[in-house]
């Protein structure tokens, strides 16, 4: 492999996919770096933690998608340093690497606010890995709930709690409520799954704090007819095996899933640059850092300010960064020829379960069906792949008809580990 590159990309999500393709179709010599060999779609991540996909469905590789670019190398590792002086990468596979211009599109992690040893319990939800494990504690705890006698285990083992009710912890309520309700509503001879109980914990005073408050109030409505428990204004004093503190409550539960706050990279430390209380690189208004017009930072890496406003952590957001910072490479613009990056918000959306979801574009807003209709047109035609928009597509249209999730599979057998 060669030493130096023109371009060299880390991270092939939104952002580092995008500007790969918008340079391959250039021509341009670019290489992408990543820690895994596939392209993740996040956005959908929460149907594999609830057994509505399966990996596969959203996961392509990403060596498939680019494969009709011969400008671009890929490689699957992980860069440990950045310097920025001298313009050389090091990788975990003891390659140094030199360039012209470098995105770090590296993406987020979840962020317990200097808790992290409730990581252990409280499993964030960022890549396949989290997910899987979700879907196992899910449905393990049923599956062990029915083999119990001790009416408190039972309800440990049958409560649920979602900390964080951005669109992440909605989902990922809505989804689990219409498990217990629904999906496995028959299926248990000595438990009844409808009498599990799903807590939504927030410490802001609405849902889904990013839309109108009145959509924020459609959700909280929507979420509490499926069962499920709203808490506002309440904050995690603790987490540990046996459940979680929330105020000066005692919730006991074997279930914890954190969508509570994002952190960036730290790869980022090694630029040595200004960085927000996200860790997140504030970026000058051509997402490069100051300083170094030649390295950009993109996507849920960057804090970018847009006028008045910081841009969210959203897949579309760090599509358009990607295709920006591209046309600047493959125009090899300077520093002062460079048009301010403007991100075009084409309107936000968040499903609540079937046929419950909210849309708001500008000063429209839409609830219920029609909303949801079009949160999965959107989703599917942003799948990178004709492949998985199909799979996705009768998978959801057999959900729909059925209330059943076709991805209920446990791939670790029991285990001895007691579960009081």
């Amino acid at each position: 492999m060669k030493k130096k590159f023109s371009t060299i990309i880390i991270g092939a999500g939104f952002g580092g996919l995008n500007a790969a393709i918008k340079l391959g179709k250039k021509n341009q010599e670019v290489l992408l770096i990543d820690k895994t060999n596939h392209h993740l779609f996040q956005p959908l991540l929460y149907q594999v933690a609830t057994a509505g996909l399966s990996p596969a469905d959203i996961a392509t590789p990403v060596r498939e998608i680019l494969k009709k670019y011969p400008s671009i190398t890929i490689i699957m590792d992980e860069v440990l340093d950045i310097s920025k002086e001298e313009k050389k990468l090091s990788l975990k596979s003891l390659h140094t690497l030199e360039f012209d211009n470098l995105i770090v599109a590296t993406g987020a992690r979840h962020s317990y606010f200097g808790n992290d040893q409730w990581e252990q319990y409280a499993p964030g939800l960022k890549s396949l890995d989290d997910a899987l494990r979700i879907r196992e504690n899910v449905l393990k705890s049923f599956e062990k709930s029915e083999l119990e006698s001790d009416q408190q285990r039972i309800e440990a083992l049958t409560t649920f709690v979602i900390i964080g009710a951005g669109p992440t912890g909605v989902e990922m309520a809505g989804a689990i409520a219409e498990i217990a309700t629904k999906t496995l509503a028959k299926n248990f001879s000595n438990i009844d799954p409808k009498t599990s109980k799903i807590y939504l914990i927030e410490g802001g005073d609405r849902v889904l704090s990013t839309f109108h408050p009145t959509l924020s109030e459609k959700s909280k409505k929507d979420l509490e007819s499926l069962g499920v428990i709203v808490k506002l204004n309440s904050f995690v004093k603790d987490i540990n095996e046996n459940g979680v503190l929330v105020g000066e409550d005692f919730i006991p539960t074997k279930n914890i899933v954190w969508a509570a706050g994002n952190k960036a990279n730290p790869i980022l430390n090694s630029l040595d640059i200004e960085l927000d209380r996200m860790q997140r690189a504030i970026v000058q208004n051509d997402c490069s850092i100051k300083g170094h017009p030649d390295i950009y930072v993109i996507g849920d890496a960057a804090c970018f300010q847009d006028g008045e406003r910081t841009l969210p952590g959203l897949a579309p957001v760090a599509a358009q960064q990607g295709k920006y910072v591209a046309t600047i490479i493959s125009k090899r613009l300077p520093k002062g020829k460079r048009n301010p990056f403007h991100y075009m918000d084409k309107g936000s959306m968040a499903t609540i379960g079937k046929s419950k979801a909210i849309l708001e574009f500008g000063k429209i807003r839409i609830t219920g069906f029609i909303a949801w209709c079009a949160w999965c047109l959107v989703h599917l035609l942003f799948l990178v792949l004709f492949r998985n928009r199909v799979f996705i597509f009768f998978d959801w249209v057999y959900s729909y008809l059925t209330e059943q999730r076709g991805a209920r599979l446990i791939k670790n057998g029991p285990s001895n580990r007691n579960i009081d």
